[in-house]
């Protein structure tokens, strides 16, 4: 068995207000010492709930563990390049296939490229055409992982640009089809296995729209 961490640290980041305070030394004599963080919920790996984008959908603590933590299928989409637009040939290539119901985590190792903590990696990332979203929709998954900002307009809001919500294609169409998103994962090219189990269990904050994860994936085990 062997556990592969895909998670993008909590840390300072140009995108998103991060702060980690700490009070008490325990060097110092204190009994202990206490962090305090203060994060975006929508920001680093993270679980989208429907409330993200519905009015009246459920919020993150109604998404059930089985939608992000079991068999997960590898696409292996490590030959991407800077600004390429993947549609549903791509992703069908790719599917190493399996049962409807399965998590599909879409693996660039986009990370290898542009350094996630640089502009680069936003505004030159791969991306998905409204196809490709609607491919993954049709294959039924629980939910899906990307290693990528997915959605074009994703690079354009770093300049405070917005467009009409339908081209957030993922969001618009999964989401709103009940896929569960799981976002902005790392390290997908330390995969060795087209099959994993993955874990993306978002933290339990009644009310709000996503929550950050701890995901990793375990590969090595017979999974059915």
């Amino acid at each position: 068995m062997r556990i592969v961490d895909l998670t993008m640290p909590i840390a300072a980041h140009f995108r998103w207000r991060t702060t980690l305070s700490v009070t008490g030394d325990i060097a110092a004599g204190d009994q202990f010492r206490v962090s305090r963080l203060d994060a975006a919920c929508h920001g680093f790996s993270h679980v989208d709930a429907q409330a993200h984008i519905l009015a009246n959908a459920p919020t993150i603590e109604a998404t059930p563990l089985e939608r992000v933590v079991g068999p997960c299928r590898v696409l292996d989409l490590r030959d991407v390049v800077a600004e390429e637009e993947i549609g549903p040939e791509r992703l069908a290539a790719a599917d190493p296939g399996g049962a409807e119901g399965e998590m599909l985590l879409l693996a660039s190792g986009w990370d290898r490229h542009e350094d996630w903590t640089t502009p680069g990696f936003w505004r030159r990332a791969p991306f998905l055409s409204r196809a490709a979203a609607e491919w993954l929709v049709s294959r039924k998954p629980c939910a899906v992982a990307f290693d990528f900002p997915q959605d074009y307009p994703i690079r354009l809001l770093l300049d405070g640009i917005t467009v009409p919500f339908d081209q957030h294609v993922t969001h618009d169409t999964l989401l709103r089809g009940g896929v569960t998103l799981i976002e902005y994962v790392v390290n997908t090219s330390a995969l060795t296995e087209r099959r994993v189990l993955l874990s993306a269990a978002p933290l339990k904050i009644p009310g709000a729209d996503g929550a950050p994860a701890r995901v990793y994936a375990i590969e090595g085990l017979s999974l059915p």
